[in-house]
């Protein structure tokens, strides 16, 4: 599939945000508990901006993948069957939730544990619709597996604890060896997730072949055409364009920079408390999903592509 930029930063902010929103709501129930040291309202208000700050920038990304913005209302007409519609709803009553937690914590109301339950619960509930996007288009055989939602909701949780942890390194009081270690391990997950997904996808064989692809069961099919003298809708939007050797190097490039140097990052932040180590390793790791989004959306080999795979 050709990756567009729009879903790209939309689905990695979003998730970077709610990820942040999971970590700072852990902090305060941990606080409750008596676990780690309270936190002033103005450490989680300020936090719940941030979140809510990566949650609208995602959505205004996603309007750049319209073809017609004004008409994106109607996107929730089809809830009951699709899980595109089910994120939009819940996206912004999720943002909406956000912005009460956070002035909640701003105005020192009582209210913001249940706040905090609530939003927490629609933030998994947006990771699966998300995530589930893509998982139940069953013929494109890459995304069509449980280990798709699985990794969208540990890739932005991992994210988003890393925000987290430089934040609280920076404002916060004695809550920053706790977020970041609970970054590592999250980032560990997603990569063992997301390692377990490249194993699964090298080892798929396609249920499609030229003989299906133009109805001919003919034992021996010598493609030479495409059949259009310039490109098309279909030769344009759903295949990227890029050769393997491009693809391997983004893979490596995304396992790098979305998990191994953000480990290392984080754990060099916690031992020798540095607030730059753990700030820039959101920063390395935010980027690396970035890449990580793109060959996933690059990988899906949409079986259209039997039919247009040769050009003259």
């Amino acid at each position: 599939m050709r990756p567009a930029f729009s879903v790209i930063f939309f689905t990695t902010l979003i998730g970077a945000g709610q990820g942040l929103f999971v970590a700072l709501y852990t902090v305060e129930a941990a606080g409750r508990l008596g676990a780690v040291p309270l936190q002033s309202g103005r450490f989680h208000g300020l936090g719940g901006a941030f979140a809510l700050a990566l949650l609208a920038a995602g959505l205004v990304a996603s309007f750049f993948h319209l073809g017609r913005p004004e008409r994106s209302w109607r996107a929730v007409a089809m809830w009951r069957t699709s899980w595109l519609s089910r994120e939009v709803i819940v996206l912004p009553v999720f943002m909406a939730v956000t912005a009460a937690w956070s002035a909640a914590h701003f105005a020192g109301s009582g209210a913001t544990l249940a706040l905090g339950a609530v939003g927490t619960a629609l933030c998994f509930v947006l990771f699966l619709c998300t995530g589930m996007i893509y998982a139940c288009i069953r013929f494109l055989q890459e995304w069509a597996t449980p280990l798709t939602v699985v990794n969208y909701t540990l890739l932005g949780c991992a994210c988003g604890f890393s925000a987290a942890a430089a934040y609280a390194a920076a404002a916060g009081d004695g809550v920053g060896d706790l977020l970041g270690g609970c970054a590592i391990l999250l980032t560990l997950a997603a990569g063992a997730a997301r390692c377990a997904a490249l194993v699964r996808n090298a080892r798929l064989r396609a249920r499609s072949s030229l003989q299906t692809a133009i109805g001919i069961a003919h034992p021996r099919i010598e493609q030479k055409s495409q059949g259009f003298m310039g490109g098309s809708f279909n030769t344009r939007e759903f295949f990227h364009g890029r050769t393997a050797r491009v693809l391997r190097a983004v893979q490596w490039t995304f396992l790098a920079l979305a998990f191994a140097i953000p480990s290392v990052l984080l754990l060099f932040g916690l031992t020798r408390g540095s607030v730059e180590a753990m700030a820039f390793a959101f920063v390395v790791q935010y980027g690396g999903v970035v890449a990580e989004r793109w060959f996933f959306l690059a990988q899906a080999n949409h079986p259209q592509n039997l039919y247009y795979q040769v050009v003259s």
